[in-house]
């Protein structure tokens, strides 16, 4: 039988390989627009969030006493998946999972304006040293004006609000109602790119991209669980196996290899990170940052 953080640690470990699994294919589907990939993750990522309401909110699950903030969580919901979409198609893996590391960074700059939280000295020297490691993991971009490392700092931005927003709905909200609202945005919006130009996928493909929807509900549900059995603090480490994947897939599909500066780089961030949730279980303020995709 397992104990209560052991479980943390299976559900944590299974988020990680899921959410690996989904970035692999969402890079596989550059042949297919975004807005494509982004319908069948928002419409089959509602079958796992379906999948756990109560039998007695069949009828009104959808209710909610705070629309506006389930908008904006939304809203900033999609800049950060399309723009991690676009980053994953564009970069090499490896390097766009480095850079989303940094996601607890900007978290920590949002919650001073939006949970109004004060920062003490350790925390802002994460923030620097995580900065430090985005810049020396961007710099070749930058230098050689490769817009596309912008998108996984839009993506980290996205997110940091993100995870802002789901703490404050979380105090009313069940969390599949926050996850559908997300998942049914994600499908309504994709349908505006339509006219631009969709591709019919044949059987395989089909399979494949409605797995992106699946794998991103289901690990999202199976990060939820790992955060309820487990202390942040314990389970948040696991998370950075997905470097290590990143760096295995990279190289098995696309023949990437990660260059010395990614990996110095990917450290400062990780160890940034790591500070921050150092300091917040430290301080009894915890903050996690998901992928919320």
């Amino acid at each position: 039988m397992f104990s209560k953080n052991q479980l943390g640690f299976l559900y944590m470990f299974l988020s990680v390989c899921v959410f690996s699994i989904m970035d692999l294919i969402v890079k596989w589907s550059e042949n297919y627009p975004v807005g494509e990939v982004l319908f069948f993750r928002g419409l089959c990522g509602l079958i796992p969030i379906l999948s756990i309401i109560p039998k007695d909110r069949y009828i009104n699950f959808y209710r909610t006493s705070r629309p506006i903030l389930h908008l904006k969580r939304c809203m900033s919901g999609l800049i950060a998946i399309v723009a991690i979409f676009i980053a994953l198609r564009e970069l090499p893996l490896a390097t766009v999972v480095s850079i989303t590391f940094a996601a607890p960074i900007f978290t920590t700059i949002l919650s001073i304006i939006f949970l109004s939280e004060k920062v003490g000295f350790y925390r802002w020297l994460a923030v620097l040293v995580g900065f430090v490691g985005i810049i020396i993991i961007s710099e070749p971009g930058f230098s050689s004006l490769n817009i596309y490392y912008i998108y996984p700092i839009i993506f980290c931005l996205g997110l940091s609000y993100v995870s802002i927003a789901i703490k404050k709905l979380s105090s009313t909200e069940p969390i599949w109602l926050i996850g559908f609202y997300f998942s049914f945005s994600i499908m309504i919006t994709s349908l505006f790119t339509i006219p631009k130009g969709w591709i019919m996928p044949n059987l395989t493909d089909s399979i494949l991209l409605s797995l992106v929807g699946v794998l991103g509900g289901a690990a999202n549900l199976l990060l939820t669980q790992a955060y309820k059995f487990s202390d942040v603090s314990l389970v948040t480490p696991l998370k950075y196996l997905a470097l290590v994947f990143a760096i295995i897939f990279g190289y098995l599909f696309w023949g990437e290899i990660p260059t010395f500066k990614v990996l110095m780089g990917a450290t400062l961030v990780i160890i940034s990170s790591v500070i921050i949730f150092r300091r917040e279980i430290y301080l009894k303020g915890s903050v996690s940052t998901s992928r919320h995709e």
